[in-house]
């Protein structure tokens, strides 16, 4: 429509303008001239205050109108003149008339006989006269005094623009007075009161300011009343109007207009809201709600005509989104009370359909690495949304996921989306997720936070739910330490995050304290037993924001004093003999004392004197240890000096640092020669070894100590000048490791800040790689950091490959990459940015495809801009590199990866052919530099005078002239020449050697050599290069031999390598030297490696900078695992287990062993034999690994079997107590647990479970990070080892899946049953334990075949007692930890789900049974798809409502890529026989459209598929056995209707919100499907302007109809 039919239009000065006008005049009964007479007579009389009543005359007959109209024709040029003239005359009159009962009757009566005629037509009249009335309303402000005014004067402009100009009183003929003609409205017959009708002679008396102030105050409330009328009066005659015009067929934009307008009228329908406060309002207040309600019942009239079914102008979805629901002051009327109560009805199913079952108990996990979603750079022409997914969202009155800064404060205490924040931190505490989890979910209190802060999209928890779970985690530990539970771990990791909590500013420490001081006093005065929570305090009390916040604070006393009220010192215990935690427990309120006393003097006289003075006790032991110039000998430092040490970090932090430091450096040093021919000024030199610091001593310092030691540690390491000990080393590595909250930082960051030239310092990069590739791999990939490290090494690599002779650094940093490459278990960019080619070398770009494939093939693709950006990830590296995979190996890559590699033309043919044309001047070459009498001066016109097209083949030369007599040839020549290539020349070498040496093979064999005596040279002369001289790195060898496994010998050459002697012997050296990959353990003297020994000469040469961690055997832990996946691939399992066993010793010093069993079993699941999976799993510490009691004896079992249910059972009981985060989320532990937590509803009795058992039962097992560093917390390690389990089983995918659906389908009768035979009641008795009645419409006719009988074979005597849960709560518990782990599964697995779901489903004999009515179908599914945590409260759980909310459970956990199956199960479901089975499948996808909204092909199929399941029963040609109408699912069509809108708006709907013009065709397409009657309902969703009022509306349509 055009934009300007919306705007009053102006019209051209007609002559017949003024007939029209008369007219009207005419027939209202309005005599103008003699008005304009009497007024001109009264204005010149006024002292007279006469008031004259106007004479007219009878108006004529309604029925000689038209006669009359007619008459009017021959004055305009055309039909289109006079209806524009006609429609502008009409409004203004109806805004004059709109008082006057009359003449509004009559003004409808000319409407309605103008349309049917012609004269007039709806479509043009009503959208200006709906802008020129909301112009009018909208020209004042309120607080104005002079408001009717205004809006009076806004009316007479808009109307004049109509009016001006027609006849020689066109300015007066309409406009009977100067003023507003709202005021006027009072009729004919009834003369407005004169704002003049005080004499103009008279002279004003003095007023008061007072009484003037009240008079504009009175007049103020006389104009607002007079306007609320006026109002009132307009919009009912309009509502007339608009009711006439529907009676018509209008355009879908007329409609929309009327629609929007009325409802802006109802929704902002109370304007006494005006800042006016006046005591006669009360009393009055009821004439203007009922002067209101009249034109409102006109609205609501308007809004029932426009969303009638049977017409459909308006989608009901408009009025339920329209926000009508939430008016202010909702008058008493029962109509409106009525429209609101149906939109919370159908709200409420929309929401319904929006949230999966048992919403609110999807909560993170923190049991895979996937926590937050990551940014990513644009793809040019792709849409790409901001972060959306955050740990939890809180739904919005229509189902929506929200989150958000805005949000977060509006969440009410108490509400159930509070209590579910508060239960997901309370995990979160728990299972410690890293520090970047934490800063992207949480926000800075508002009492530290900086004014330009930017808001924080991501967030969706405020400062108050973590300081309340922060005390309720303080309040549970205390219960632990009271209970005589060893959990001094635990209080360790808590300090750690609450440490980093408080430095980040996310607790407002005062706030804090207060809370906890009170939580203590009125409640919990019985737990404070122990000094723990001053300890706690000590550790953050010399943070800067809390130093700050306390000298600041204005009641600085009383905070004091709470703080003094923790101190809680037993006299009785006698800290000298107790343990180290005892000792410094017993001195930590002394230490908190001088540090109180320290900043803050003038509270001295509050705090104990006897704490004061039992510092000087810390001083005295102080002195008498570092009594002369002793050092102190922490290696046999007693339990006693180690406490009294840590007491020392928290009084004294720089005697401690300088005490760690002395005993670090205490050896003295050494000198090393640099070069062989070194001088005597040419030296460095070096600390002598000593012990590092046990973890046992580091862990009990005071954070503030350790970040003051970590940097003094980094000063000496980095930027020092003697080159520092392994010991320095270790020391500082365990500090990182012991607090990785507090204590971690980006190292490349970190030291480039304080040093910008750090890494050009000879040794530090060397050092700093070492650090990270053989240490802090895990903590890195723990931080979500190894993405940044791998961009930072990846500079370091670009920079260098190129340069001559830097073989060491480029090796180490290559190593490094290559760990970080395959650490990665989420999608990466190989860049930053998508431009420009990879900065990779050919190796790590090959590292990177295969890295990709078992990510993808094992985990997923986690989101929608992941998928976007994978084909120009793959372009941006097959750019530049030459490889083409085999088809064995392509074979198993996952489809979105081999599609896009599988038809890469193989260049190996041109490479041969690039050799054999540079053949004969190599071998000239070679024979010059190499033979036995080469001039050793042709090295250097070598290395500067040949082409690089011709060095790149010189080990290809070399390895022909040898002829595999190794002997023949010059080895010193080679190995200087190779030492001055750089970097990229010999990885460019080694892979045409490897082409050119298979290609030989080849061409031998067919001269008539034998393939062993080709091999025996083959290895021989690899040899030759690899052991006897170290002219080539071995690690980038095998990798180039693997990756040519299509030829069938270089697997052959691989293992004829790992079997040579030379190399296990370096690896023995290396495993004896290392003693056990805890590193951390070791506190003995470490022996330094020589240098030569561990790297050999090709990557020392001149280089004699220690090594520290760095071995050649070191550098093949990644390809180890890499020749294990190529072997597989090519069928040689069994040489892949005789690998594993002769490399067992060296993979257990793989930093990432766990994820590499884990995924190559997901990798290859279903092609691995038994005695393969036996041997790859004991690369674990299986002692160490939480495996099922049982599991051993069935992953061996002979012939293979399937366990029983109760093995699987009891797997997801380990999930449900380990992984799946506790129900409890009150706010004291103490309440006991009840089924209200649950479902959020008020608990009407308890339950006897343990509230916290759940969490404290596992307390024991609650381990740090560096004794779990791979996977990174025990929640992974838990949900990894199930996911472990199940791929080791022999049983079949099927089996599996089918054995955890019938834990899921039985779990709440099993339990029930079992708890029942333990209290010795029947489950009738059971029904009335106070437990409230679930909402369930159906009986146990309709739904009781539907629940499964209790014989499981699941042993549930102990089960309840080990969860800490109620039946209830375990048996929704369960149904999550199964979605939970079987989305951590293969999609083997997960098609067997939707064909055992879709089973279960299809046996369900009432859903397909003929003789059932609609209503009792609709009752019986309504039943059956409770969620099962209500349902569980009434033990009524159904098969079908477990299993949706075991797919729902599913669902919520699977990545992007992963969801596309999902229509696999309701393919299985169809053809769909019954609206039951309808209701069904669509409860199941429903959900996932939010989801998938921002996948819009995804989101097409899902919209597709719904409407396809439902012409199923309401197609054109379906026969359902019992007939529906379309009326019965109402509440699917204002869900697609908001589907729709969710994904045209890439979120929460808005005001403004309008589907995709994509959307709009596909619902067009599919509408086709569907029966007249049900398509009818859908009119909206399609492009046709002339029936749609969102195509009609739409940018992309309205304006191109064509």
């Amino acid at each position: 429509m055009d934009p300007n039919q919306r705007n009053p239009r102006p019209v051209q000065l007609h002559q017949g303008r003024a007939a029209v006008i008369d007219l009207f005049n005419l027939y209202l009964g309005r005599s103008w001239r003699q008005r304009a007479d009497d007024l001109s007579r009264e204005t010149s009389n006024k002292t007279l205050k006469r008031v004259t009543a106007p004479i007219r005359e009878l108006p004529p007959r309604n029925q000689q109108f038209l006669l009359d109209f007619e008459q009017l024709q021959g004055q305009f040029q055309d039909q289109e003149q006079l209806r524009t003239v006609t429609e502008s005359v009409l409004i203004a009159f109806v805004v004059q008339c709109c008082a006057h009962t009359p003449q509004s009757e009559f003004l409808l009566f000319a409407l309605r006989t103008l349309c049917n005629v012609g004269y007039v037509t709806w479509d043009s009249f009503i959208p200006p006269l709906l802008s020129t009335i909301s112009s009018a309303e909208g020209s004042s402000g309120p607080g104005s005094p002079t408001m009717a005014g205004s809006l009076s004067s806004a009316v007479l402009n808009s109307t004049m623009t109509y009016l001006s100009g027609s006849g020689p009183n066109a300015s007066t003929s309409l406009i009977s007075t100067p003023t507003s003609p709202l005021p006027s409205m009072h009729g004919i017959g009834s003369p407005t009161h004169s704002t003049t009708d005080q004499p103009s002679g008279t002279t004003p008396s003095p007023i008061k300011p007072s009484e003037l102030a009240s008079s504009q105050l009175h007049t103020m409330k006389v104009n607002q009343s007079v306007r609320t009328t006026a109002i009132g009066y307009l919009r009912q005659l309009v509502s007339k109007i608009m009711l006439a015009a529907l009676e018509s067929n209008l355009k879908p934009v007329t409609n929309a207009d009327i629609f929007s307008h009325t409802i802006n009228w109802l929704i902002n329908w109370d304007q006494r809201n005006l800042g006016i406060v006046d005591e006669s309002n009360a009393a009055k207040g009821w004439k203007s709600e009922r002067s209101s309600l009249e034109w409102m019942r006109s609205c609501l009239d308007v809004i029932w005509k426009l969303v009638d079914e049977d017409r459909c102008l308006v989608p009901m979805y408009e009025l339920i989104r329209s926000g009508l629901q939430f008016v202010d002051n909702i008058p008493d009327d029962e109509s409106l009370f009525g429209i609101i109560l149906e939109i919370h009805r159908r709200r409420d199913m929309v929401a319904s359909h929006m949230q999966m079952l048992d919403q609110h108990l999807h909560c993170p996990s923190f049991g895979t690495h996937r926590f937050l979603s990551q940014t990513y750079p644009n793809v040019p022409g792709e849409p790409i949304a901001n972060l959306r997914y955050s740990p939890i969202t809180y739904p919005s009155v229509l189902g929506e996921p929200l989150h958000g800064e805005e949000l977060v404060f509006s969440v009410q205490r108490g509400s159930l989306d509070w209590e579910r924040a508060l239960r997901c931190l309370r995990h979160a505490l728990h299972t410690t997720p890293s520090p970047d989890w934490w800063r992207r979910v949480l926000l800075v209190a508002p009492c530290y936070r900086q004014q330009a802060q930017p808001p924080t999209p991501g967030a969706v928890f405020s400062p108050d739910m973590i300081c309340e779970a922060v005390i309720d985690r303080t309040i549970e530990l205390l219960k632990v330490t009271n209970s005589e539970v060893q959990c001094w771990q635990d209080w360790l990791m808590f300090a750690d995050i609450f440490f980093f909590l408080m430095k980040s500013g996310c607790i407002d420490f005062l706030d804090f304290v207060n809370r906890l001081s009170s939580r203590i006093t009125q409640g919990e005065q019985q737990i404070l037993r122990s000094n723990h929570v001053t300890w706690l305090l000590a550790q953050i009390i010399r943070i800067e924001i809390v130093m700050n916040t306390l000298s600041s604070d204005p009641k600085k006393v009383e905070t004091t004093r709470k703080i003094i009220s923790f101190h809680k010192e037993d006299k009785n215990s006698d800290a000298s003999n107790g343990s180290p935690q005892s000792i410094l427990l017993d001195f930590i309120s002394s230490s908190q004392t001088l540090r109180i006393c320290s900043f803050n003097a003038s509270i001295r006289e509050y705090l104990n004197n006897d704490q004061l003075q039992k510092g000087k006790q810390i001083d005295e032991w102080w002195k008498q240890v570092t009594k002369g110039e002793r050092v102190m000998d922490f290696m046999t430092v007693d339990d006693r000096s180690m406490g009294m040490f840590w007491v020392l970090s928290y009084t004294m932090a720089q005697p401690t640092c300088d005490a760690v430091m002395n005993w670090l450096t205490s050896s003295g040093v050494t000198e090393i020669l640099q070069g062989i021919s070194a001088q005597s000024n040419d030296r460095m030199m070096m600390m002598r070894e000593t012990c590092p610091l046990s973890m046992s001593l580091l862990s009990g310092l005071s954070l503030n100590s350790c970040m003051k030691l970590a940097l003094q540690l980094e000063e000496a390491i980095f930027l020092g000048q003697v080159i520092p000990s392994i010991a320095m080393v270790e020391t500082y590595v365990r500090l990182l490791l012991i607090a990785p909250h507090s204590l971690f930082r980006p190292h490349f960051t970190s030291l480039t800040q304080r040093s910008p030239s750090i890494l050009s310092k000879p040794g530090v990069s060397l050092l700093l790689l070492e650090i990270l590739n053989y240490r802090l791999l895990p903590l890195y990939r723990y931080q979500g950091k190894n993405k940044a490290l791998m961009y930072d090494v990846t500079k370091i690599i670009s920079m260098i490959k190129v340069k001559r002779g830097e073989h060491r650094l480029f090796r180490l940093a290559e190593n490094l990459c290559m760990n970080l490459i395959l650490s990665l278990r989420d999608f990466f960019l190989v860049k930053k940015e998508l431009k420009g080619p990879t900065e990779f070398t050919e190796t790590l770009n090959r590292m990177t495809i295969i890295s990709l494939a078992i990510t993808i093939k094992t985990r997923g693709i986690a989101e929608v801009e992941q998928m976007l950006y994978l084909q120009p990830l793959l372009e941006q590296i097959m750019a530049t590199s030459q490889h083409t995979w085999s088809e064995k190996t392509l074979r198993y890559f996952p489809p979105l990866i081999r599609d896009s590699l599988i038809g890469r033309m193989d260049k190996r043919g041109q490479a041969i052919q690039a050799w054999q044309q540079a053949e004969t001047t190599v071998i000239n070459q070679c024979t010059q530099l190499l033979s036995p009498s080469a001039d050793p001066t042709y090295c250097m016109t070598y290395i500067s005078h040949s082409f690089p097209q011709h060095r790149q083949y010189l080990c290809a030369g070399a390895w022909v002239l040898m002829n595999g007599l190794p002997e023949s040839i010059s080895s010193a020549n080679l190995a200087r020449v190779l030492r001055e290539f750089s970097p990229e020349e010999v990885t460019s070498n080694i892979y045409t050697m490897v082409d050119v040496l298979l290609h030989h093979i080849q061409l031998e064999l067919q001269r008539g050599h034998t393939a062993q005596e080709l091999l025996s040279k083959a290895i021989s002369g690899i040899a030759f290069f690899i052991w006897t001289h170290e002219l080539l790195p071995l690690d980038i060898l095998l990798l180039a031999l693997i990756d040519r496994d299509d030829d069938p010998y270089a697997l052959r050459i691989v293992i004829s390598l790992l079997d040579r002697p030379e190399l296990h012997q370096r690896i023995k050296m290396f495993c004896t030297s290392r003693i056990s990959p805890e590193h951390w353990l070791n506190n003995q003297t470490t022996k330094r490696n020589e240098i030569q020994k561990a790297l050999g000469n090709h990557l020392v040469w001149k280089d004699r900078y220690p090594p520290f961690f760095d071995d050649i055997a070191a550098r093949l832990i990644p390809v180890v695992p890499l020749i294990i996946y190529r072997l597989i691939e090519n069928d040689g399992t069994d040489i892949a287990e005789r690998v594993l066993a002769l490399y067992s010793s060296l993979l257990i010093f793989h930093p990432l062993r766990f994820t590499f069993v884990r995924d190559i079993l997901a990798y290859f699941y279903g092609h691995l034999p038994s005695k393969l999976i036996v041997r790859i799993l004991k690369v674990l510490d299986i002692a160490k690994i939480p495996l099922s009691d049982s599991f051993s004896q069935y992953v061996s079992s002979n012939p293979p079997i399937c366990p029983p249910l109760d093995y699987f059972a009891t797997l997801l009981l380990g999930l449900v107590n380990n992984v799946i985060p506790p129900l409890n989320t009150k706010s004291k532990y103490e309440t006991a647990a009840d089924p209200s937590s649950i479902s959020g509803r008020q608990p009407p009795s308890k339950i006897q479970a343990s509230p916290q058992s759940a969490s404290i039962n596992n307390a024991d097992v609650q381990k740090a990070f560096y004794q779990n560093q791979d996977p990174g917390t025990y929640t992974q390690l838990v949900l990894e080892t199930a996911t472990i389990e199940i791929l080791s089983l022999p049983a079949t995918a099927s089996q599996i899946v089918s054995s955890l659906v019938q834990i899921v389908v039985n779990v709440q009768p099993s339990l029930i049953q079992s708890t029942n035979g333990q209290h010795g009641f029947s489950g009738a008795a059971g029904q009335s334990s106070g437990l409230p009645t679930s909402p369930s419409t159906g009986g146990a006719e309709s739904a009781g075949t539907n629940r499964s009988g209790p014989s499981t074979g699941i042993n549930t005597v102990n089960f309840i007692s080990k969860s800490g849960y109620s039946c209830q709560q375990l048996s929704c518990l369960m149904i999550q930890a199964c979605g939970l782990l079987l989305a951590q599964l293969p999609p083997e697995f997960h098609l067997q789900l939707y064909s055992e779901a879709s089973r279960i489903i299809k046996e369900s004999w009432w859903l397909t049974d003929g003789t059932r009515s609609v209503k009792e179908l609709d009752s019986a599914v309504s039943y059956a798809l409770l969620d099962p945590s209500w349902a569980s409260q009434d033990n009524t759980s159904t098969a079908i409502g477990n299993i949706v909310a075991l797919l729902h459970s599913f669902f919520s956990n699977l990545p992007h890529e992963w969801l596309e199956s999902t229509h696999t199960i309701i393919k299985h479901l169809r053809p769909v026989a019954s609206i039951g089975m309808m209701r069904i499948a669509f409860r199941i996808l429903s959900p996932l459209l939010p989801r998938l909204a921002f996948a819009r092909p995804l989101f097409m199929k899902t919209l597709a598929l719904l409407f396809n399941v439902m012409a199923d029963v309401f197609g054109k040609n379906s026969q359902p056995a019992t007939p529906v109408d379309a009326s019965e699912i109402r509440d699917l069509i204002d869900f697609i209707h908001h589907a729709v809108m969710y994904e045209g708006q890439g979120g929460p709907v808005q005001s403004s919100s309008k589907p995709k013009l994509e959307i709009l065709t596909l619902c067009g397409k599919v509408l086709e499907l569907l029966r007249p009657d049900v398509q009818h309902l859908f009119i909206h969703l399609q492009t046709a302007p002339n029936s749609s009022i969102y195509a009609a509306t739409h940018p992309k349509i309205a304006h191109n109809p064509a």
